[in-house]
């Protein structure tokens, strides 16, 4: 293998760029060429590829989002689409593709190799939501953003004696709910794959009350329900002054922390050795601090799994 190309897909998230620079200096360490793919498979049936040096990733390790850019693409679903990408994979003499972003653009990948083009998959986003692997490259930063924002909700709840529902993202994963609200304290985490019944939380509340509580912090995933919707109803049933603060995409922007910058570096240049040892079809993680990778139909065919102790946890500290 001579020529290898890069892109990003899906939802950006902090730290790819720290991944796309790995790739490409582990490449040419390798004598490589490195062909870079601007706005995902979008770009890539547009033939949107140009060919990246050293100095093309320079600066880029510190900055959140991602260079190459990225997008959603419907077209790459069809059968269509996916002939078109490989033309055009064809036609830049790439070889190999790394692909960095999450569940959609893993599939992507996945067709790319049922098709005979060898692809690697890094799991890069904010979710947390990819199996195979302990932590995607975004989510300590993410974690930190919301973290951040709960401590700073956290000083005007206390001091106007209200409750505060903070919805984070995660539509199908409560790993940055579970972990911010295990975090930050938080009085009650609500999340997709354990979802509280409302009696329970309003109970939780009242409890509260009648020790002398005078705030609490909810922290909702979206894929659990809104976030209005929970405070309308709290503030109903209890009579509590509530407000609603949804964080939004500021979770997906910022810096990469240190954690996410050595996790992205390690993931993409094992992307490249698994390319230069022959592999294909396969997705890198990590688990117990160790590189590992796994057959992508495999990691495909799993459904996220939340740590339930962490999640058990946070119910026994918040009594």
């Amino acid at each position: 293998m001579k020529r290898i190309g890069v892109l990003t897909s899906g939802g950006d998230s902090p730290g790819m760029n720290a991944a796309i620079r790995a790739v490409v200096r582990k490449a040419i360490y390798h004598d490589l060429e490195v062909y870079g793919i601007s706005y995902g498979y979008a770009g890539l049936i547009a033939g949107e590829i140009e060919k990246m040096e050293l100095g093309s990733v320079g600066d880029i390790i510190h900055r959140g989002g991602t260079m190459l850019y990225t997008a959603r693409c419907e077209e790459f679903k069809t059968l269509e689409g996916q002939k078109k990408g490989i033309e055009q994979l064809k036609k830049f003499g790439i070889e190999g593709l790394v692909v960095i972003g999450g569940d959609g653009s893993f599939r992507g990948a996945q067709k790319l190799t049922e098709h005979g083009f060898p692809t690697i998959g890094v799991p890069g986003t904010i979710d947390n939501d990819i199996p195979g692997t302990d932590f995607t490259i975004g989510f300590d930063t993410a974690l930190n953003t919301v973290i951040d924002a709960i401590d700073k909700i956290r000083d005007t709840a206390t001091s106007h004696e209200r409750t505060y529902v903070i919805e984070v993202m995660g539509r199908h994963a409560g790993d940055l709910a579970l972990w911010s609200g295990l975090a930050d304290g938080a009085e009650t985490i609500v999340i997709p794959e354990e979802k509280d019944d409302l009696d329970d939380i309003i109970a939780r509340l009242k409890r509260g009350q009648e020790r002398g509580k005078k705030h609490s912090i909810i922290v909702v995933a979206e894929g659990a329900g809104s976030g209005f919707e929970f405070g309308d109803k709290i503030q109903r049933a209890t009579n509590l002054e509530t407000r609603v603060t949804v964080l939004g995409h500021i979770q997906r922007g910022g810096s990469p922390t240190g954690f996410d910058r050595v996790l992205a570096s390690r993931l993409g240049a094992k992307a490249v050795d698994l390319l230069l040892e022959g592999k294909a079809g396969v997705t890198v993680g990590i688990q117990r601090n160790e590189l590992v990778y796994h057959d992508i139909n495999e990691v495909l065919s799993q459904d996220h799994a939340i740590n339930l102790d962490m999640y058990k946890l946070s119910q026994e500290l918040s009594i």
